[in-house]
């Protein structure tokens, strides 16, 4: 992996990796504690329009897809606020309708058409370092607001009936969740694709949840395994000639199948030591 890294590319693609993974902590943490991992990944799908559009339209793709997925989210964020019996299936809708509005604005752009494999599956070798500027800045906007309103988001994530009569502003934070979960999208999508976001976004988070204590220690705790996910992902990908966004996941899940087996058995071992214990008195 050395040698690896005299390549511009590879060091390329391992700051994306960081930055992602440090941003995918954090905001997988409120996904998860909140339970609006479907929300999450409708959002994720939906920005396949923004990938349309952006090229469509000659934009930036940073640009073009960060505004797209902003406006589904605050779409989302109006449904499931005012029509929650109707949630899963509008959100369903958006889904669907912003990956149709993607796939026909690229078939409709002149000229060159772009790899759609890169955008499902990712392409973190393809990071340009023009891209790593702009998720550094996006990645620096997320971090700001989740320190800025951390108490807020505490008090919301457990329990947002008692944060409101605190007079915690629960609508405003639960819309901002959605916009900075739909700027994470745009981040995540040049690493391991649309089809694969929402395993980054959850996994990490869902093993760090079973030995942390704390909100502030599960977003670090989600930060270090997603930066070990991808690293350890993107090495094996360059070792084995793998399609790195799928490799990333595959790492991902492995992990997330030991921590399981490990707490089944520590539960089974802690389950005998009381047995025992209460057998000898």
């Amino acid at each position: 992996m050395i040698e690896a890294l005299q390549l511009e590319f590879m060091r390329n693609a391992l700051a994306a990796g960081i930055l992602v993974s440090v941003v995918c902590g954090v905001i997988g943490t409120l996904v998860v504690v909140n339970r609006i991992v479907f929300l999450a990944g409708g959002i994720a799908h939906a920005a396949y329009g923004g990938i349309g559009l952006a090229f469509f339209m000659g934009w930036p793709f940073l640009v073009g897809t960060a505004g797209f997925s902003l406006a589904a989210a605050g779409a989302m964020a109006a449904i499931t606020l005012k029509a929650k019996h109707r949630a899963d299936a509008m959100v369903g809708v958006i889904w669907a309708v912003g990956m149709a509005a993607g796939v026909v604005l690229l078939d409709l752009t002149p000229g060159y058409h772009v790899d759609l494999m890169s955008y499902l599956f990712g392409s973190i070798l393809a990071v340009p370092a023009s891209d790593l500027w702009q998720m550094g800045g996006i990645g620096a906007v997320v971090i700001l607001i989740v320190t800025w309103y951390y108490n807020d988001f505490l008090a919301m994530s457990y329990d947002d009936e008692f944060a409101r009569l605190r007079n915690v502003p629960v609508t405003f934070l639960y819309c901002l969740l959605l916009g900075m979960i739909a700027l994470t999208v745009v981040m995540i999508i040049r690493v391991v694709g649309l089809i694969l976001v929402i395993a980054l976004l959850t996994i990490p988070p869902f093993i760090a949840e079973k030995f942390t204590r704390s909100l502030r220690t599960m977003m670090v705790a989600s930060s270090i395994l997603s930066c070990l996910f991808t690293l350890s992902g993107l090495w094996l990908s360059y070792l084995l000639n793998l399609t790195s966004g799928a490799t990333i996941i595959l790492v991902a899940a492995a992990g997330f199948i030991l921590s399981h087996l490990g707490g089944h058995l520590r539960a089974r071992g802690s389950t005998r030591q009381i047995r025992g214990t209460g057998r000898s008195e």
